[in-house]
């Protein structure tokens, strides 16, 4: 399979911090691919980088093999193609949930009114909130803000799916539903990067793991490499802190 994004020593850094250092790594068409590690190890810059809600300082990211740092590239047209589901939900609370869905279609990519909502209707029943079009974001409990947010990221009909701690925020009882959502996405063949402190999500679902560690990418492997039999000593430290508090 090709690689959908091909990141080459990539380099981040907030004033004198560092936040990534010499990333290099690449996701496939049709993969699935957790990242895990410690608060601050550079997950989340790592995908803002690759959303270009961040500017590396340095390195190069290539999405189906165009370099997206070139001064040419459309930013915005790169964002059309990677759907992207934050901690926070970031919906627009103004709006309903089926609004939520459909004004980035019409806006950004100029669809009729009526083939928006055909299309959001599609995601909203994928994520079990079709019975909600009409609810505004506060009569929802988080759980179900992050499906709508999740259905709104595929209204676009993205290549590529970024999901950036979606569970983080949420309540245990709701954490459940939220990544019930994204096993069937991750089974239906989406593209998918996924950021993460759920550890049976990883090892359930990803076709490979990547553990992050203080701006580089200390190990990354199947499933079973990482969470069996980590070579690492800081991957195999960072396992049994976070299990333990499991």
């Amino acid at each position: 399979m090709k690689n959908v994004i091909d990141i080459q020593h990539l380099s981040k850094s907030f004033g004198n911090n560092e936040v990534l250092k010499d990333i290099n790594f690449s996701v496939k068409k049709g993969e699935v691919v957790c990242i895990i590690g410690s608060s601050g190890s550079g997950k989340s810059t790592l995908l803002r980088c690759i959303n270009l809600l961040e500017k590396p300082n340095g390195g190069k990211i290539f999405y189906n093999g165009k370099n997206i740092l070139d001064a040419e590239h459309n930013i915005y047209e790169h964002r059309t193609k990677l759907g992207m589901v934050f901690q926070q939900f970031n919906l627009f609370n103004n709006h309903n949930v089926l609004n939520n869905c459909t004004v980035g279609q019409t806006k950004v990519l100029g669809r009729s009114n009526d083939e928006a909502e055909k299309t959001a209707m599609k995601y909203l029943e994928v994520v079990g909130m079709g019975q909600y079009i009409n609810a505004k974001p506060s009569q929802l409990s988080g759980g179900q803000k992050q499906r709508v947010a999740i259905a709104r990221a595929l209204s676009m009909e993205p290549d590529v799916m970024l999901f950036d701690e979606p569970t983080s925020s949420l309540d245990p009882e709701m954490v459940g539903e939220v990544l019930r959502v994204m096993k069937e996405l991750a089974g239906s063949g989406l593209t998918m990067l996924v950021v993460t402190h759920e550890m049976e999500f990883a090892k359930e679902v990803s076709d490979r793991v990547v553990f992050m560690d203080e701006g580089v990418i200390a190990e990354e492997g199947s499933p079973e490499q990482i969470f069996n039999n980590p070579k690492e000593e800081r991957t195999k430290e960072f396992l049994k802190r976070i299990l333990k508090e499991m």
